[in-house]
């Protein structure tokens, strides 16, 4: 059994060919090709086949047990949900995968999240979904999700796509590549607007990538840079009362989050003897994100002055709200009060990793080693304020221009400058003991410094360090040729990152994790991972069998607060993720026939108590008894894909599933309300090729138009009437699964 295992801590090199005479050896993310053989992998027929990129999507049809979380009701701000951890763009999911492009990190530094929307899919050319291995680095809890892009020589030639839908979206990308295996070049750009299936959800995105190989033989390099500007407007739950009524509804509005994105990569590698090579990759990106948003909240007369406003709870309002200093006088033209929220993050970040590879044959098969180092640093600067806002008939919020303030500092203007800096050694070696037995072993130290810097005082200034040595090791086994047997354990980590670690106060909650109000300790959060399988590949049939598990400790949450819209994060107790994965997939003569079904078991696995104010069941206290046992929420515990296709000369039409069990409110940590509804969602897809060069291809997803929820959670109704659903008082709240669409694209190569 052939793989590459390198540990590679921090960020690492893409492909280049190392002899000129031999296959090119193609890195992907720390360690090359690590576990290449137990990945999960989307390969360019998953991606292509619909005509228009959508990364998440594939992985959701190709990968078993993973779900897509919509709680803004965005597409491209979609949580990945695997193994009770997940990839999201929102603050406070349970984020436990670490995301590579061409092998730079692409977690973001300031709160480890991942942006779908930045996201180059015009020129990705696979992807790919590895087990938890220390060697990928930070935040690598459950896995890694590998990302590889195409070069000048792979996707050659001019190429044009455009797409429409039914829906209002509209979008298209151009490619260009030149050249040869020695010398290419690629250009990639895209741009799409979509109207948004829900009430004024409009999006809006502008990706760039470039792409120049040069290979020399004995020495190469690569040049990449990628662009981005996206606006994206995620409207998030809605009550199910409202829903009901209509299915298109939005809550509160407006939710816009507008991103630029840059990123430059320069990786030269020199050939080191025959058999192997040093290599290089260094990275420098920057990224500035705007939020604005408008929300309900509990605003009302102070119970000492009737004629000031202030902030309080359950009728109780004792917290004089201040603008420029002053009270906040009511306005009797205000029927309802609201606020308007706005952030700004501006990081810049760079690092770099040097490493040394070597390969060579043995008479048991390829032996394999690796060393190196990396480097990471990162800067974040976030502003914050709360502006004063009036609720309209239609539940949008106008702002009224008052900057706010409290007088306990329940609501506070932030300006915090965040830095981080990332140190790791690494080692890994893979030797086959004997032509069928294989050992592969590595080691990952890293040292994590965050500091962080108050701008307009000291309640934020903190240093915090986190150090860790976290080893695994896996044994492999050929049966047979054709089957093999594989089980290792590995120990990875994730460190608070410095938004969780200056919004950890319980006195003084975050609004919606934008803003950071004290700096209390936060500990990194440990998974240890087992993991056994077993897969076979003959006559045009694959199939694969797994079994996992992951005990995590100090796992790091977003607690409710008793304030509407804000929360903060602590370290609570530890927790069981476990689960069995099968999968199996047939091609013959055109044909292509696949299922996988996933059973994800995640529980807690101590007792606590946690803030949970809008869930109906919480005490007086507005707390809720969690019980060793109780599952986690967000993650459905069955999950089932299928797949038939037929592809012939120049034409190829499929037939999709996807079928998921209930899950867990969001606030429920104790179980005590009913879960989701499950649901079972068809896609239809098909590509054919019209004329020679031309190719037309449609996708009608939700083929019958079923309704369904990608996640729940509880929302305060109690002060709102619903002009659609008088008189609604259910307090759980869904994003709902987007209806019937069809889009049709037109592809042409030249």
């Amino acid at each position: 059994m052939r793989k590459t295992s390198y540990i590679i801590a921090g960020l690492l090199a893409s492909a280049s060919p190392v002899w000129a005479d031999e296959a090119p050896i193609v890195v992907t993310a720390p360690g090359g090709s690590i576990d290449l053989d137990e990945a999960r992998e989307v390969d360019p027929q998953a991606l292509d086949i619909a005509g228009k990129r959508d990364l998440a999507r594939a992985l959701e049809r190709t990968v078993p047990g993973l779900t897509l979380a919509e709680s803004t009701g965005n597409p491209w701000q979609a949580a990945l949900t695997w193994r009770g951890f997940s990839a999201s763009a929102l603050q406070g999911a349970e984020q436990g995968l670490a995301v590579y492009l061409d092998g730079v990190r692409f977690n973001q530094p300031f709160g480890d999240v991942v942006l779908l929307d930045v996201v180059p899919e015009a020129a990705l050319r696979g992807a790919q979904l590895n087990e938890a291995n220390p060697v990928l680095g930070r935040n690598a809890l459950a896995g890694s999700l590998l990302l590889t892009t195409h070069d000048g020589t792979s996707l050659s030639g001019l190429r044009l796509q455009g797409d429409l839908d039914t829906v209002g979206s509209v979008g298209g990308s151009v490619s260009l590549g030149l050249g040869d295996k020695a010398d290419n070049l690629l250009v990639v750009a895209e741009a799409r607007h979509d109207d948004g299936w829900r009430v004024a959800s409009p999006s809006t995105l502008k990706r760039l990538f470039a792409k120049g190989l040069h290979d020399a033989g004995t020495w190469g390099l690569e040049l990449q840079a990628l662009a981005a500007d996206t606006d994206l407007t995620g409207n998030g739950v809605a009550p199910v009362e409202l829903l009901d009524a209509d299915w298109n509804a939005v809550f509160t509005t407006p939710d816009v989050t507008h991103t630029r994105f840059a990123r430059l990569v320069a990786a030269p590698w020199i050939a080191a003897g025959d058999t192997g090579r040093v290599e290089l990759r260094a990275h420098w990106q920057t990224l500035t994100r705007r939020s604005a948003n408008g929300d309900l909240a509990d605003f009302g007369a102070c119970e000492d002055d009737a004629a000031n406003l202030c902030l309080g709870d359950d009728d109780e309002f004792e917290e004089p709200l201040l603008a420029n200093g002053a009270p906040v006088v009511i306005d009797p033209a205000v029927d309802d009060y609201a606020v308007f929220n706005r952030g700004r993050e501006r990081t810049r970040s760079g690092g770099a990793m040097l490493q040394w590879l070597d390969e060579r044959e043995t008479q048991n098969g390829t032996r394999r080693f690796a060393v190196g180092a990396s480097w990471e640093r990162a800067r974040t600067r976030f502003v914050a304020t709360t502006e004063l806002g009036e609720l309209e008939e239609d539940r949008s919020v106008k702002g009224l221009g008052l900057l706010l303030t409290s007088e306990d500092g329940g609501i506070t203007p932030v300006d915090v400058v965040t830095r981080m800096t990332d140190l790791a050694l690494f080692a890994s070696a893979e030797v086959p003991l004997t032509p069928a037995l294989t050992v592969e072993a590595g080691a990952r130290w890293s040292r994590t410094r965050v500091t962080l810097d108050d701008r307009l005082g000291d309640a934020l200034d903190g240093s915090h360090k986190f150090s860790r040595l976290n080893p695994s090791i896996e044994f492999d086994y050929a049966l047979t040729p054709q089957i093999h047997a594989t089980a290792g354990f590995a120990l990875t980590s994730r460190n608070p990152t410095p938004a969780e670690l200056s919004c950890a106060d319980p006195e003084s909650p975050c609004t919606l994790a934008n803003f950071f109000i004290a700096d209390p300790p936060l500990k990194a959060m440990t998974a240890q991972n087992w993991h056994a399988g077993i897969s076979g590949n003959s006559g045009g049939l694959a199939w694969r069998i797994n079994g996992w598990r992951s005990d995590t400790k100090n796992d790091i949450r977003m607690i409710a607060s008793e304030v509407r819209g804000r929360a903060y994060f602590a370290n609570l107790g530890e927790s069981r993720r476990q689960g069995i994965e099968a999968s199996a997939d047939w091609q013959r003569g055109g044909w292509r026939l696949s299922a996988s079904y996933a059973l994800t078991d995640a529980k807690f696995r101590e007792d606590f108590e946690v803030s949970s104010p809008s869930n109906p069941e919480a005490d007086e206290d507005g707390l809720v008894a969690v019980a060793r046992g109780d599952r986690l929420p967000g993650v459905p515990r069955h999950s089932v894909n299928l797949y038939a296709g037929r592809a012939g000369k120049g034409w190829e039409l499929g037939l999709a599933m996807r079928a998921r069990s209930g899950q867990v409110l969001l606030g429920d940590e104790g179980n005590d309300n009913a879960r989701t509804p499950a649901y079972a969602v068809f896609d239809a897809m098909g590509r054919v090729e019209v004329f020679p060069g031309v190719e037309l291809a449609a996708e009608l997803r939700n083929l019958f138009d079923r309704r369904y929820v990608t996640m729940g959670t509880f929302s305060e109704i109690d002060e709102i009437d619903l002009v659609e659903a008088p008189g609604a008082e259910n307090p759980r709240a869904y994003a709902p699964g987007a209806p019937r669409r069809l889009t049709v694209s037109v592809r042409a190569r030249f």
